[in-house]
C-alpha cells in the first residue's frame, strides 16, 4: 500500500497521512493538489508533501478521494520555504499553505472570475447639453447631485477636452469619493442618469514587447552605486543600498533587473504597499513589457490563480512585482530579489497567522537558489539591517546624491504648543502651513498633508462628564467616520450609531476630539474652496482602482492637495510637490514601543522626501509640541547616523534588537481571570528554562480585541542562543498548558521578531 503525507489548510501542527487508492497509483507525486476527507464531514484540497510505503500505526488511514490537477502546483523550493517559515515563526504549516496559495487553489470548486460593479453615464446624458439638464433636475436632491457631480469629476466628463478618454469608475469608488450611499446611486440609476455594468477585474499583463533600450542612462553617482552593488554581490548574498530620497534607486533597480534577465534569471521585486505598484508598474512595463507580472492582494482571485499557474508553466514571467504575498509564488530560476523600502513594517504579516516577515522570507528564498542575490533598498534602513551592514553580515553601498542635483528639502519646525497658547492655530493647522500651502496652489504647485490617523475624529466625548464611547468587543475608543455617519472600531470593524445623548449624564453636548484624515479633508476644503483635494487612506482605497485613480490624478496635476496616512510616505514620486505638512509629529514620537523613535524618524524623513522632487527645493513643515527632542533635529538634518547611534546605545543597554532577539507570546480568552491564570502558569514554566529572559505577563496597551482578553509575555534572547531549542521549549510549554481543561478554549500564538 502506498501512502501520502498531505498538507491541509488547517491550523494544526504536522502533516496528515492518507492512503493512495489503487486507481491513483503512479499519478500522485510531490506538490500535487488532492481532495481528501478530514473529520466526519469536511472535504479539503490538500498538497502532497511526500509519498511513501510506511503504514501509520494506531489508526486506520482514509483514502485520497481524487486528484485536483494532473501536474504539481508546488515546487520543492517553495515547500522548503514553507517549512522554514513554519519552524522559524512557530506556525503550523497549514497556516502557511492558507497564506501562500490563492483561494481558488484551496477550494474544491476551483475558482470563479471576480466581477465588480462599474458606473457610467446613462445613454441619454452623454453630451454637454444633456448634462446641464440633468444637473438642473437634481438641484433639489442634494445627495444625488453630489454623487452625480462626483462621477463627472472622477470620470473626467467635467473636462470637455477629455470626453474621448473617459475613465471607468467602480460603484465603490464613487461612493467613497462622493460620500454617497448605495441607495443614492440606485436612485440615479433609476432616473436613467447613471447606468451600472459588471466587469471582471484583473487581467494578466500583456503589455507588449520588452524595450530595454528605453532604460534611462544612469548618472555618474548612480553608475558608481550600480557597479558597487554588482561588486558587493560577488562577495555577499545580501547587499544594502542606502540611498537618500529621490536619488534614483528605482532606475538602478531597472538596470540590475536587466542584468539578471541577460543571465537568463528570474527577478522578484517586493514593495511594501500596493499603492507603490501603480507608479513602479508603469515604469517597469515600458522596459520589460509582457515579461513583467504583477501580484498582490487587490487583484482578483482568478487573476492570482492564473499568475500562479503561469509561473508553474514553461513560459513564466521573468519579473514579478508584488507586495508581501509575492514571496510565495513559484520561481523556476530565481536570480535576484529586490526589496524596496526594506524598512517598512508592512512587510511583516500581523493577523492572521503566519506572522512572517517578507524581508526575512525573501532572503531565505534567494538562498535556496544557489547564486541568487538579495538587494535591500531604502533611504532609511531599519536598525537591524543597518547593523548587519555595518558589522559585515551584509554588503553596503551608499548613494548620497539626489538625482539631477535636486536639493534635500528644507525643514521648518513649528511649536504647536506655543501657538495654541497664543491661540494662533486654525484647528490642526499653523499659520505658516496654511500660508505655504496657499502659496503653492497659487504658483501651480501641489501640497501633501500627512496625518497618521484615518476617520473623522479619533473619538467623541461628552462635554459635561467626559464620557467617551468604547467598543463593546475591544478595549479601545470608537472612531467617528462622517461619510458613513457611524462610530467604528478599527480593531474589529464593528460599527455603532452615533448616540444622541450621553448614557452617563444624559447630556446632549457630544463633541469630537482630535483630527483624522477625513476631518482634515473637510477643513482643507473649507479653507481652500478653489483647490481640488484628495484623501488617501484605508477608507478611500478599498479597491485596486482607487489606488490608481488617486495617485494618477495627483501625478497628473488634477489634484492640488493630497491628504493621507502613512500610505503617502512610501516611495511615491510626484514631480510638482513643493510643500509637505506633517500635522502631528507627536503621535509618532509618543508611542509606547521601543521602535517609536526609529519609526518616527523613518516616516518623517520619507514623507519629507516627497517635497521638491524635481526643480526647486521643497519645504517640509513639521508641527510638534516637542521641538526640543533630539530626534526632531535628526530628521531636520537628515542625520540617520546620529539617530542610529542614539537608538542602538539605548537598545544595547536594555536588551533589544539588534543585540537581542524578541519573541512575544500572546494569550487570549473570553474570561479575563482565566487568561490571567494561564499567562501566570505559562510564565512560570518558561522561567524554569529561560530565567530572567522572560518578562511579564502584562496587559498590552489594547488588552481586549473581539471580546477576547489578552495577556503578553516577552522573551529577550541574546544573539547566538540555540533558537531551535528555544522553539522546542516554547512548543512544549504550550502543549503542557493546553492539557489543563481550564484552558481548553485558550488561544496562544507567538510573534517572532515583532516590529
Amino acid at each position: 500500500m502506498k501512502y501520502a503525507d498531505i498538507i491541509l489548510p488547517v491550523p494544526l501542527e504536522g502533516l496528515f497521512t492518507y492512503a493512495i487508492p489503487e486507481r491513483l497509483l503512479g499519478r500522485i507525486t510531490f506538490g500535487m493538489r488532492v481532495l481528501v476527507n478530514f473529520g466526519p464531514k469536511k472535504t479539503y484540497v490538500g498538497i502532497v508533501a511526500k509519498t511513501h510505503d510506511n503504514e501509520p500505526k494506531g489508526y486506520k488511514t482514509k483514502e485520497i478521494i481524487d486528484i485536483a490537477d494532473e501536474q504539481p502546483m508546488l515546487l520543492d523550493k517553495q515547500f522548503k520555504l514553507w517549512q522554514w517559515i513554519a519552524e522559524y515563526y512557530l506556525s503550523p504549516i497549514g497556516d502557511i499553505y492558507k497564506a501562500a496559495m490563492p483561494s481558488g487553489l484551496k477550494a474544491e470548486e476551483g475558482y470563479k472570475p471576480k466581477t465588480e460593479t462599474y458606473i457610467r453615464l446613462g445613454e441619454k446624458y452623454r453630451n454637454v447639453e444633456a448634462l446641464h439638464i440633468a444637473i438642473n433636475m437634481l438641484n433639489r436632491a442634494e445627495k444625488q447631485l453630489a454623487a452625480f457631480l462626483g462621477y463627472l469629476q472622477l470620470s473626467h466628463w467635467d473636462e470637455a477636452e477629455h470626453h474621448a478618454n473617459i475613465e471607468e469608475i467602480t460603484r465603490e469608488e464613487l461612493m467613497n469619493a462622493s460620500h454617497s450611499t448605495s441607495t443614492t446611486i440606485a436612485m440615479l440609476v433609476k432616473r436613467g442618469m447613471l447606468e451600472t455594468y459588471e466587469k471582471e477585474v484583473g487581467r494578466l499583463n500583456d503589455s507588449g514587447d520588452p524595450h530595454p533600450e528605453k532604460m534611462h542612462t544612469l548618472s555618474a553617482a548612480q553608475t558608481e552605486a550600480y557597479n558597487g552593488i554588482l561588486f558587493s554581490m560577488m562577495k555577499n548574498n545580501v547587499t544594502l543600498l542606502h540611498g537618500v530620497t529621490s536619488s534614483g534607486k528605482t532606475e538602478i533597480y531597472i538596470h540590475l533587473i536587466q542584468h539578471a534577465l541577460d543571465e537568463k534569471k528570474q527577478v522578484l521585486y517586493l514593495l511594501p504597499e500596493i499603492a507603490l505598484t501603480v507608479q513602479i508598474m508603469s515604469r517597469l512595463k515600458k522596459v520589460f513589457g509582457r515579461r513583467l507580472g504583477i501580484y498582490h492582494s487587490k487583484y482578483s482571485d482568478a487573476e492570482r490563480v492564473e499568475i500562479w499557474q503561469k509561473q508553474m508553466s514553461g513560459d513564466p514571467y521573468d519579473v514579478i512585482l508584488g507586495a508581501r504575498s509575492a514571496v510565495f509564488l513559484p520561481f523556476q530560476n530565481l536570480g535576484l530579489v529586490i526589496i524596496d523600502e526594506e524598512h517598512e513594517t508592512s512587510f511583516k504579516q500581523q493577523d492572521p497567522a503566519p506572522r512572517y516577515h517578507a524581508r526575512s522570507a525573501a532572503i531565505v528564498l534567494a538562498s535556496m537558489y544557489g547564486g541568487a542575490k538579495t538587494l535591500l533598498g531604502t533611504a532609511t534602513p531599519s536598525i537591524e539591517t543597518y547593523h548587519n551592514a555595518m558589522t559585515g553580515k551584509y554588503g553596503y553601498v551608499a548613494l548620497t546624491q539626489r538625482h539631477e542635483g535636486i536639493e534635500l528639502p528644507e525643514f521648518r519646525i513649528v511649536d504647536v504648543k506655543d501657538l495654541q497658547h497664543r491661540k494662533m492655530m486654525s484647528g490642526p493647522f499653523s499659520p505658516m502651513l496654511l500660508a505655504e500651502v496657499r502659496k503653492a496652489i497659487e504658483n501651480g504647485k501641489q501640497a501633501i498633508l500627512f496625518q497618521n490617523r484615518r476617520g473623522f475624529a479619533p473619538m467623541i466625548e461628552c462635554k459635561q462628564c467626559g464620557w467617551v464611547p468604547h467598543c463593546q468587543h475591544c478595549d479601545v475608543s470608537l472612531t467617528l467616520h462622517r461619510n458613513t455617519n457611524q462610530l467604528t472600531c478599527h480593531y474589529c470593524g464593528y460599527t455603532y450609531s452615533i448616540p444622541t445623548k450621553c448614557p452617563n449624564c444624559e447630556g446632549t453636548e457630544l463633541r469630537t476630539r482630535g483630527y483624522g484624515t477625513e476631518k482634515i479633508e473637510e477643513s482643507i476644503r473649507d479653507i481652500f474652496p478653489e483647490a481640488r483635494v484628495a484623501r488617501m487612506d484605508l477608507d478611500t482605497t478599498k479597491t485596486r482602482n482607487a489606488y490608481e485613480r488617486i495617485i494618477t490624478d495627483f501625478a497628473a496635476g488634477r489634484t492640488n492637495i493630497l491628504i493621507g496616512t502613512q500610505m503617502i510616505s512610501k516611495g511615491l514620486d510626484f514631480a510638482n510637490v513643493s510643500v509637505v505638512g506633517i500635522l502631528n509629529a507627536d503621535s509618532m514620537l509618543n508611542f509606547p514601543d521601543f521602535r517609536a523613535y526609529e519609526h518616527a524618524f523613518m516616516m518623517m524623513a520619507q514623507v519629507g522626501g516627497r517635497a521638491g522632487r524635481k526643480g526647486k527645493r521643497g519645504l517640509v513643515i513639521m508641527q510638534t509640541k516637542s521641538p526640543e527632542l533630539p530626534i526632531v533635529q535628526q530628521v531636520v538634518n537628515n542625520d540617520y547616523e546620529a539617530m542610529y547611534r542614539s537608538v542602538t546605545a539605548e537598545r544595547k543597554e536594555f536588551h533589544y534588537p539588534p543585540f537581542y532577539r524578541l519573541i512575544y507570546v500572546y494569550l487570549k480568552h473570553k474570561d479575563d481571570s482565566t487568561v490571567q491564570s494561564a499567562a501566570a502558569t505559562l510564565a512560570f514554566k518558561l522561567r524554569m528554562w529561560f530565567g530572567e529572559r522572560v518578562l511579564g505577563p502584562d496587559k498590552p496597551s489594547v488588552a481586549k480585541v473581539k471580546s477576547l482578553n489578552i495577556r503578553k509575555l516577552m522573551l529577550k534572547l541574546e544573539n547566538g542562543i540555540d533558537i531551535y531549542k528555544v522553539r522546542q521549549y516554547l512548543r512544549n510549554a504550550q502543549s503542557d498548558l493546553m492539557k489543563d481543561k481550564r484552558f481548553n478554549s485558550l488561544v496562544i500564538y507567538f510573534d517572532v521578531d515583532p516590529v
